[in-house]
């Protein structure tokens, strides 16, 4: 391996670990689940993905015109399952939560969310502006 080699390599070490820290960072740090989904599905795949071309790179026998083919699977999984793992656990989150579009149209008065509960306690039947239909309701009664 010649130093052009070695220094890309080294270079995309480099830049592969600083955004595989990049995601872990914003993994712990930021505040909502939705936003925390951003750092292991951007940056850390970013990261990976830097990771295994200095794997490829470094591996190949560039001499003799042979290229390391195995990292590019495991790139191909990583790139295909990364964004519908992330598409997946932000679907489950929003359907587990208020949706956004009752809260921007105002349908609900107050302090309340989407499922008629007020920060402090459940709300009274009046507190609802728009009637929620019984078969999409989840509470128990």
């Amino acid at each position: 391996m010649n130093s052009a080699s070695e220094a890309l390599v080294a270079g995309l070490l480099v830049v592969g670990a600083l955004f595989v820290l990049l995601g872990s960072i914003g993994l712990a740090r930021l505040p909502d689940f939705l936003t925390r989904l951003h750092g292991p599905t951007k940056a850390t795949t970013l990261g990976v993905g830097s990771l295994l071309a200095a794997s490829t790179i470094h591996f190949s026998d560039l001499g003799a015109g042979r290229l390391s083919l195995h990292e590019l699977a495991i790139a191909f999984f990583l790139f295909i399952t990364a964004p519908l793992t992330a598409h997946l656990l932000a679907k489950a989150a929003l359907h587990r939560r208020a949706p956004a579009r009752h809260q921007a149209e105002g349908v609900f008065r107050g302090g309340g969310t989407a499922d008629g509960d007020s920060p402090t306690g459940p709300a009274d039947s009046e507190s609802v502006v728009s009637p929620v239909k019984e078969e999409h309701d989840t509470r128990t009664k």
